[in-house]
């Protein structure tokens, strides 16, 4: 991290005042080619130790993710919440299940989710194959009981012949599992103008985006939660977004029953956030210059707000300059 900021200190010598926004471009595609090379930037992806994901497994699984065969009016599929024009991440602050309903929370980025380990913005899914399975029979969600999912499929001759080819056998909780994990490893973002001014392009992020890089690295100290190259520490921490009167939501706790989690939430990567509004738990905050101005003012006071939550005294050169290199990543 050191050498990084030596860098960036040197090169923000040479930033604007006003940033320039990066002209917008499509989202990468999900490809099982990640699975054997990851992204310039990125670390190779951990792989499950009892099975190992295939072409055919990932082909099945991308089709599953956009079918609303699991839902039980079939009218809500996984991308019904996590639309790739929007990064993978809902558009709205809670988005709409079957008849109408709504998600209990804000539905993130699925970015580089192989990575980590505990799923969910609580942390409630100890790996990303319990999560994909999840909101399937979620009452505000798909609200399909799994057995009746697997009924369907088996129902299916098309499915029937893609699950053998998959896994020699028929559709099953575990096949579903497989196949739906493999297809979300596969959602991954890296190769930004970031990574390449770090292999020595400086003229990869432009001089709003240096500078916005110096911000994030010194004053900002954003870099002590959101962790390069994932951009997130994959932890837990209250930086009091919810917190109502001082009093925070359960956050973390619900999960765990320690009162210590209290208004704890998963960071999010920051791998791709230009496409990824509103933002937060809750999608409260409708833009990144919203997210900025919520953490220079110190978070929202409550009783287990982080210490590292303080106050951050960004000129609104630094806020613009730091958002430009948001938009970058």
């Amino acid at each position: 991290m050191r050498t990084l900021a030596v860098l960036t200190t040197v090169v923000a010598a040479m930033a604007q005042e006003l940033p320039v926004v990066p002209a917008a471009e499509a989202p990468p595609a999900p490809a099982f080619a990640f699975l054997v090379a990851p992204p310039r930037g990125l670390p190779p992806m951990p792989l499950p130790a009892d099975y190992a994901p295939t072409e055919v497994m990932f082909a099945l699984g991308q089709r599953l993710f956009h079918d609303g065969i699991l839902s039980r009016d079939r009218t809500v599929s996984c991308v019904t919440c996590h639309p790739a024009a929007t990064g993978f991440a809902s558009p709205e602050p809670r988005p709409a299940g079957v008849q109408g309903r709504r998600a209990k929370r804000h539905a993130p980025a699925l970015w580089n989710r192989g990575y980590g380990t505990l799923q969910r913005w609580d942390g409630s899914s100890p790996s990303l194959e319990a999560f994909v399975l999840e909101p399937i029979a979620d009452a505000n969600e798909m609200d399909l009981p799994l057995a009746a999912a697997l009924a369907r499929l088996r129902g299916d001759a098309d499915y029937r012949r893609e699950f053998a080819a998959a896994f020699g056998g028929e559709p099953t909780a575990l096949h579903l599992q497989r196949s739906l994990a493999t297809f979300v490893r596969g959602i991954v973002a890296g190769d930004a103008p970031y990574d390449r001014f770090l292999r020595g392009d400086v003229g990869a992020l432009t001089p709003a985006e240096r500078s916005g890089l110096w911000v994030f690295e010194s004053k900002g100290a954003c870099w002590r939660c959101h962790v390069p190259p994932l951009f997130t520490d994959e932890r837990f921490h209250n930086t009091g977004v919810g917190a109502c009167d001082g009093v925070a939501e359960p956050g973390r706790a619900a999960a765990t029953g320690e009162a210590a989690d209290t208004g704890r939430w998963k960071t999010p990567t920051l791998r791709g956030v230009r496409l990824t509004a509103p933002y937060m738990h809750d999608g409260s905050l409708a833009t990144l210059e919203d997210v900025v101005a919520f953490y220079a003012q110190g978070g929202t006071p409550n009783a287990h707000l982080d210490a590292r939550v303080q106050p951050l005294p960004l000129t609104e050169v630094d806020r613009r300059n730091l958002v430009a290199f948001l938009r970058s990543l």
